[in-house]
């Protein structure tokens, strides 16, 4: 090194230098600069050396603290021992440890070791002392954790499998093997364009009003009549024997033959003469060929006006005059069914509008009755407003749709509620109407999971996530805080599931909320709104979120968690290609910025998560 900055002359020159002490100065300066040099690298290895020492200290106080009391202190050393020697590696060869009981919850470790110095041995002989200390309350603190996962269509490929890897080894790390006293449990939440509930949505969005049964449907009144005669003249007189028709009856005729055939598809309404002919009103047939007999020639009386469809119910409908019905799963006269089954996930051919309703019967508006094959079996009819299995509404291109519910999907909550946690018994949440056309309108696959210290069945679920789906974030977010609020806790079926108590003793609260993108799918009226980032008009219906943006939702969602005392952490994966605010929402959604992690790739994503999930099991530990 020196012999850059002196040639080999200079130095020569340099040491014969006899006009005074200027070598041996040098010398003895060197040492000390050297030396110098040396004391700031061997400070940052100690450095290194001490932050590896601690977290091994950490987690060995925290293995002596969560078993079993009935532990002798020889064995509870013993395996804290072992969990450091593993843990602190080569940094903790040689070390002195000790575990000291503090009374009888609380632990205690001790590490000792020394640093041999590198160059400031030129100033010093002595090793550089390292000495750490941890504590550990015998279990501590409970943990309940909402873990909330984006899993939208561009989470597709290596991240969804990335996320898949480090959800399932944060769960792992958090939750505790031994949940007594004191437990640590984590709730599962995956959104995309909603959240999946699963079998809680009756619960959650109430009851969907269903459909009620049909038992007939039908135009005709009474048998078809044989007609035997119809006569040439101003008003055409058919004669049928014992037809039973009153003056004002609308009739339907069929199979006539000769010049009258031209009444056949249609409907008149007709006068009476007697109990064996009548005239049919505003038909002049005195210009007309001659009837002629043959085959089967009748006329029906019709139950409407214009011959429609009476549909018979097997309880009272509820529906009301001008109202809309779809109809499915009509045996015989499969002619009126709107929908492929009742089951459909497709949209609806159209539906009907009713009139003239009674408790159990309504008709058809516009149907043609004759036309149709005869009524056989079963059939349901559906409501088709805001709640119903069938929604009928305006979409964003000014057309009439009609789309089937989502049977596990829920969506935002909207009034005086939207930003609280409120039980769904004082709010419901929101219904979700997917686009039958698009699938990134629907739900995620996944479906939640309460809260739990059962690890199989939280990986198992994670094991499944697939990427597919737009982003609703906020929706997610709401979820996050729902699972770990105490609000919500009667609707879980196991006292396992169900929150402690805000303020519960020696409890902490935790969301972590991971997304890769800006929150672009919001609601109106559980459809798409108008105004949402993504999907063609045709898609979206003809009004704008009810709540305005996603993330400024989620936003609001997270200033009220963390006002009610829950820790959020969040985390972006691969937000290069956002714009700013949606970073800046997830800084400001978390704790506080050091609580929102920025992870640019896969190992990013799993360092994220191990952080995060160390930083929550050191919760329980004090220095």
């Amino acid at each position: 090194m020196f012999g850059r900055w002196f040639s080999k002359r200079a130095t020569a020159r340099f040491a014969r230098n006899r006009r005074g002490n200027v070598a041996m100065l040098w010398g003895l300066t060197a040492s000390v600069l050297v030396g110098m040099t040396g004391l700031t690298i061997d400070f940052t290895r100690a450095q290194v050396i001490k932050a590896q020492i601690q977290n091994a200290a950490d987690g060995a106080a925290l293995v002596a603290a969560r078993n079993a009391s009935s532990m002798s202190l020889t064995d509870r050393t013993a395996l804290a021992k072992a969990y450091f020697d593993a843990e602190a590696g080569e940094y903790g060869t040689g070390a002195t440890f000790s575990l000291t009981p503090l009374d009888d919850n609380t632990y205690q470790v001790n590490v000792q070791t020394s640093m041999p110095g590198s160059l400031t041995k030129l100033i010093s002989q002595r090793d550089w002392s390292i000495g750490v200390e941890s504590q550990a309350i015998h279990g501590g603190t409970n943990v309940e954790v909402s873990l909330v996962l984006d899993t939208t269509g561009s989470m597709s490929g290596s991240k969804i499998s990335d996320l898949r890897g480090a959800a399932t080894d944060f769960v792992n790390t958090v939750v505790n093997d031994v949940q007594t006293p004191f437990y640590s449990k984590v709730a599962l939440v995956t959104f995309s364009a909603g959240v999946n509930v699963g079998g809680y949505s009756t619960t959650m969005h109430g009851a969907v009003a269903g459909g009620v049964n049909i038992s007939g449907a039908s135009w005709a009144s009474g048998s078809a009549k044989t007609i035997t005669g119809i006569s040439k003249h101003n008003t055409a007189v058919v004669t049928s024997a014992n037809h039973g028709f009153s003056t004002g009856d609308v009739v339907y005729f069929s199979g006539v033959k000769g010049g009258m055939t031209s009444l056949n598809g249609h409907y008149y309404t007709i006068t009476k003469v007697d109990s064996n002919s009548f005239s049919i009103n505003g038909v002049n047939s005195s210009s007309w060929s001659s009837w002629s007999s043959g085959g089967t020639q009748t006329v029906t009386k019709c139950q409407t006006s214009a011959c429609e469809i009476v549909v018979t119910t097997t309880a009272s409908h509820g529906f009301t005059n001008g109202s809309y019905v779809v109809i499915c799963g009509v045996g015989g006269m499969t002619q009126i069914n709107n929908a492929s089954s009742c089951s459909s996930t497709s949209a609806a051919s159209g539906t009907w509008q009713v009139a003239s309703p009674t408790s159990t019967t309504f008709v058809l508006s516009g149907s043609t009755g004759p036309s149709y094959s005869s009524y056989s079996s079963s059939g349901t009819a559906y409501c088709t407003t805001l709640g119903c299995q069938w929604y009928r509404f305006t979409n964003a291109s000014n057309s009439t749709v009609v789309w089937p519910i989502s049977a596990s999907c829920v969506t935002e909550r909207t009034g005086a509620h939207a930003y609280d946690d409120v039980s769904p018994g004082t709010a419901l949440v929101g219904y979700n109407y997917p686009a039958p056309s698009d699938s990134n309108s629907r739900c995620p696959t996944t479906s939640i999971i309460p809260l739990t210290a059962n690890k199989t069945t939280l990986n198992n679920q994670i094991s499944t996530l697939a990427a597919s789906g737009y982003t609703a974030g906020q929706v997610g977010t709401a979820w996050g805080w729902y699972m770990i609020s105490p609000n919500w806790g009667s609707l879980w079926p196991a006292d396992e599931n169900r929150p402690a108590a805000y303020g519960a003793p020696a409890t902490a609260k935790v969301a972590v909320i991971m997304t890769d993108g800006t929150y672009n799918m919001t609601y109106c009226n559980g459809v798409m709104s108008k105004d949402a980032g993504s999907g063609s008009n045709s898609n979206h219906i003809n009004c704008n979120a009810t709540n305005g943006d996603g993330g400024v939702q989620a936003q609001t969602i997270c200033t009220a968690m963390k006002n009610a005392g829950i820790i959020i952490y969040t985390v972006g994966f691969d937000m290069s290609g956002e714009p700013q605010s949606s970073t800046d929402m997830l800084t400001n959604c978390a704790t506080a910025p050091s609580y929102f992690y920025n992870a640019s790739d896969g190992t990013a994503l799993h360092a994220a998560f191990a952080s995060i999930a160390t930083s929550i099991s050191n919760l329980r530990i004090s220095h």
